[in-house]
């Protein structure tokens, strides 16, 4: 592999080849190759690859564990989600229907208000009108009573200025010939 040495070669020192040391008949690279291997073989006796895969078995396993454990935790979040919903519908529902009532029951207080605020309304006027009444007949009996009493007043003053004695006893006698006539 060495290339003989000549005037040219000389002249150009890039020319020149360098030759690869060698042992036992292997390069470097060779070499490496063969390191490698033997590493490699000490890994597989030793049982790397075994215990590789083992530790991947158990991460494995543990990753499937957590995927379950987040699958069972999303059934219950699921569930109760579900539960909520329903709680919310139902709570919805009564809420509505308790709106519902109320509004039905408000209602009937105001229908109730207003009969009774008419009856009431009523009773007052009637009320207020049987004291009018009353006012009224407490007034007309005043009237009337101080009419008699003006009449009597007028009387007995027409009956003093128009009598004198002498027609007072006529009087006398002649209710007393009535009453006897009366009592028989």
């Amino acid at each position: 592999m060495s290339a003989p040495l000549n005037a040219s070669t000389v002249a150009n020192p890039e020319a020149i080849e360098h030759a690869e040391a060698t042992a036992l008949g292997l390069n470097p690279g060779g070499w490496v190759a063969l390191s490698m291997i033997v590493v490699f073989a000490i890994m597989i006796w030793k049982g790397v690859p075994k215990a590789i895969g083992r530790a991947l078995d158990k991460k494995i396993a543990s990753i499937r564990e957590q995927l379950d454990e987040a699958s069972k935790l999303r059934a219950e979040a699921e569930a109760l989600r579900a539960e909520y919903q329903a709680k919310s519908a139902a709570a919805e529902g009564e809420a509505s229907q308790i709106l519902a009532s109320a509004r039905a029951e408000a209602e009937l207080i105001l229908a109730k208000a207003k009969t009774d605020t008419e009856q009431l309304i009523q009773r007052r006027q009637r009320m207020a009108e049987d004291k009018i009444a009353a006012a009224e007949r407490a007034a007309i009996a005043e009237v009337r009573a101080k009419a008699a009493d003006a009449a009597t007043q007028a009387a007995a003053a027409l009956i003093a200025e128009r009598n004198d004695a002498e027609t007072d006893k006529a009087l006398v006698d002649k209710a007393i010939a009535a009453l006897g006539q009366r009592l028989n």
